[in-house]
């Protein structure tokens, strides 16, 4: 299962709008690749359509997508939205990692 928090919903809420799309017809697409400062980054995209290997899910009303590849280090994880005087944006909370960069958008596991 993968989360999301209040927040992120309703900026990813936001962006959607901007963007010409719905929460109801399109999906967040979580995933994982090769780089960054600790080995692996996080991807965040919108997507409209369902991939073969890809697994659903659906937290605060977003429906998610997972591709098969980055499940397994993105179980149980939690996107998160700050707005404060550190101006971190989008990051994730992911209990699977064992090192997380300054930014918190890459880590190793």
């Amino acid at each position: 299962m993968v989360f999301i928090s209040e927040k992120a919903k309703n900026k990813l809420i936001s962006l959607m709008k901007k963007e010409g799309l719905s929460k109801d017809i399109s999906f967040v697409r979580f995933g994982v690749k090769t780089g960054g400062c600790s080995g692996m980054s996080y991807e965040l995209t919108f997507d409209q359509k369902k991939q073969e290997g890809d697994k659903f899910f659906k937290d605060q009303e977003m429906k998610i997508l997972v591709d098969k590849n980055s499940i397994p280090y993105l179980e149980g994880i939690t996107l998160e939205y700050s707005d404060g005087l550190d101006g971190k944006g989008f990051y994730f909370k992911n209990p699977n990692a064992k090192h997380t960069c300054g930014c918190g958008k890459s880590f190793s596991s």
